[in-house]
């Protein structure tokens, strides 16, 4: 008899394990195993192309709203949103304006603006809301580039367009006139891309075309010439004598950049720097300072190279089995401190400090 009691005892000790071990199992299975939120991490959500945008289309511009969220603005494939699982593609379709966009802005109210090709909208309640910037009675181009948008220290927007400078006050808009030589800001030799407000209230106007920068003190407007000051640019050729106003760092300094390399402005003179004194390509897109005061700058038309300046010397980063067209477009640093990085053929790349991560399709 003692026999069969231990068999008996040995099952039910075989039974309560199998029973524990089944119940563990279950409890640990997901609620929803359809869940299209989870991103596994070993397939990583990618940036994909559906309106035929061709190689030479590029990641353009980008911003991280006070939500979090990632946006990013193409040439050809509209506006994509990333909110850390999966990216949002918004385009005509969805109430853009335009598929190709030049800029984004999110003003003191926390509301998105997108400067396109053909005008500027707000997205707001999960819509497109058009704004109609009123157009010269002789445009330069039938087109209504918004090239860039800034909001002033008075909640003021300013609008760099392709046929002037406009400013919104929360009611209408007002015409900007920026002179050259007495011509007006209508004149193709003053095409405005770029607007910047210094730490003094200075607005700072460029463009490719123009003979230098403008900077407005609230009363008169100054032209710098840039072949004026000794080494400013490293050829005299009028078409290389432009600027765009991108960047006022920490230290109070301004930069500028084109084709031709990048410029530090103190107040008093520039400094130009060059591929003799490190940068990767002399043709400089953008430059974005980051959370330690370290400036980086997107090159292009030579390489896919980013390249980081500690107030010395520089050390530029390639990113390998990039897109075939080259440039940098695009530069951002969210809030955890990686960068982004917008490339030609629409690329999107996420360099941790160590490696550089491919968000762009295949």
């Amino acid at each position: 008899m003692a026999k069969p009691l231990v068999h008996w005892i040995i099952f039910l000790l075989l039974m309560i394990a199998f029973i524990a071990c089944n119940g563990q199992t279950q409890k640990d299975l997901p609620k929803d195993k359809t869940s299209k939120s989870k991103v596994t991490p070993n397939k990583l959500p990618k940036l994909i192309k559906t309106q035929g945008s061709h190689e030479g289309d590029n990641v353009n511009c980008s911003l991280q709203d006070k939500a979090g969220n990632i946006w990013f603005g193409t040439t050809g494939e509209g506006l994509y949103k990333y909110d850390g699982k999966s990216f949002t593609q918004f385009t005509i379709k969805n109430g853009l304006k335009s598929n190709q966009v030049h800029y984004i802005l999110e003003d003191k109210d926390g509301q998105i603006w997108i400067g396109t090709a053909m005008g500027v909208c707000l997205y707001k309640d999960k819509n497109f809301v058009e704004f109609q910037i009123p157009q010269p009675k002789n445009p330069t181009s039938s087109r209504r580039n918004v090239f860039s948008i800034m909001q002033d220290r008075n909640g003021k927007l300013w609008f760099a367009t392709v046929n002037g400078v406009y400013i919104y006050d929360g009611q209408s808009f007002t015409t900007f006139v920026v002179n050259e030589g007495g011509k007006g800001f209508l004149s193709q030799k003053n095409n405005v891309e770029y607007i910047l407000e210094d730490q003094e209230g200075n607005i700072w106007f460029g463009g490719r075309g123009n003979k230098g920068v403008f900077r407005y003190d609230g009363k008169s407007i100054t032209n710098l010439q840039l072949r004026s000051y000794n080494g400013f640019s490293p050829t005299l050729q009028d078409n290389d004598s432009w600027a765009w106003p991108v960047l006022q760092d920490k230290n109070g300094d301004i930069w500028f950049c084109n084709w031709n390399g990048v410029y530090r402005y103190n107040g008093y003179s520039f400094t130009t720097f060059t591929k003799k004194d490190g940068l990767a390509s002399n043709s400089v897109a953008r430059i974005i300072e980051d959370k330690n005061g370290y400036l980086w700058f997107g090159c292009g038309a030579e390489n896919n190279e980013i390249c980081r300046y500690d107030g010395q010397s520089f050390t530029c980063l390639a990113i390998t089995n990039g897109p075939r067209q080259k440039g940098i477009w695009s530069l951002l640093e969210d809030k955890t401190g990686n960068l982004w990085v917008g490339t030609r053929n629409t690329g999107l790349y996420r360099y941790d400090g160590t490696t550089f991560t491919n968000f762009s399709e295949k």
